[in-house]
């Protein structure tokens, strides 16, 4: 296991696999870097350095009580690429993990990143404002938070349904799928995890996206249920300069694993172009 030790005391669980030009992953809420299998052993047997952390207070990663928003997340993430010393990155976030490459480049600059994706993410900004009318009503995010507190291993069983897309008529359901999501969720801190909903709903992005000054792909599936595309990928793609857009008609939210073969072409086109 690989464990880098934070300048705050706390750890972080990452995998670095391969070898090449990095790729770092960033996983949505409330998984760890084991979201990321399929692209990582796709992507590195492609000849690629291949590289997921666990979030702090998922997976294997330490539990704090506090520092369960954006801008620890980002710094988290830039202490990891100081200790590797990365270069010449492709940064890719799912999720609110494309918040945390947001706020990342927003906070620290591309100086060691070429460039980014960002799939299914959460920016520029989930909730609805008066200035972001297309977001989701406060009562979206207090229902999760309810959930979390209440059982979260019961609603993460059933969030799997809206997740992947299993609540639509014709699907196929994989069970192995729905336990990996329940296991990754189930591993993380319960305090993090409910923090982390304002952390994904609230946060406005808008200001890091528009910092962003490396070519940027934006991937979204049409038929996501978490992160709806019309206040996300698709104002994403105006606000970041030098982005493509690339939408997924019926694809869901946790497409990267539902259709891995499709996304990790995609992906792997854009590193090489």
């Amino acid at each position: 296991m690989s464990i880098l030790t934070l300048k705050d005391g706390n750890t972080l669980y990452y995998k670095d696999w391969g070898t090449g030009q990095p790729i770092v992953f960033s996983h949505g809420w409330p998984l760890t870097a084991d979201a990321w299998d399929a692209q990582m052993l796709f992507l590195g047997q492609q000849g690629y350095r291949v590289i997921a952390h666990d979030r702090r207070g998922n997976g294997r990663s330490s539990q704090p009580w506090d520092g369960n928003e954006m801008d620890t997340y980002a710094d988290d993430l830039a202490e990891l690429f100081e200790a590797l010393d990365l270069k010449d990155v492709v940064m890719v976030g799912h999720s609110t993990g494309g918040g945390e490459v947001a706020r990342y480049l927003g906070r620290h600059g591309s100086k060691r990143v070429a460039k980014a994706v960002l799939i299914g993410a959460v920016p520029p900004l989930m909730l609805k404002t008066e200035q972001n009318p297309g977001g989701l009503p406060l009562a979206v995010f207090d229902g999760l938070r309810a959930g979390v507190a209440a059982d979260r291993s019961q609603f993460y069983k059933d969030l799997t349904l809206p997740f992947y897309g299993y609540n639509r008529a014709g699907a196929k359901i994989s069970e192995g799928v729905q336990d990996s999501f329940w296991l990754q969720g189930m591993l993380g801190s319960h305090k993090s995890q409910y923090d982390t909903i304002k952390a994904f709903s609230e946060t406005d992005f808008t200001e890091d996206l528009k910092k962003i000054d490396i070519p940027t792909l934006v991937l979204h599936g049409d038929d996501d249920q978490i992160v709806p595309i019309g206040a996300a990928g698709l104002l994403s793609a105006k606000i970041v300069k030098n982005a493509t857009l690339k939408v997924y008609p019926g694809y869901p939210h946790g497409m990267c694993t539902t259709h891995a073969d499709e996304i990790n072409a995609d992906l792997l086109a854009f590193i090489k172009s």
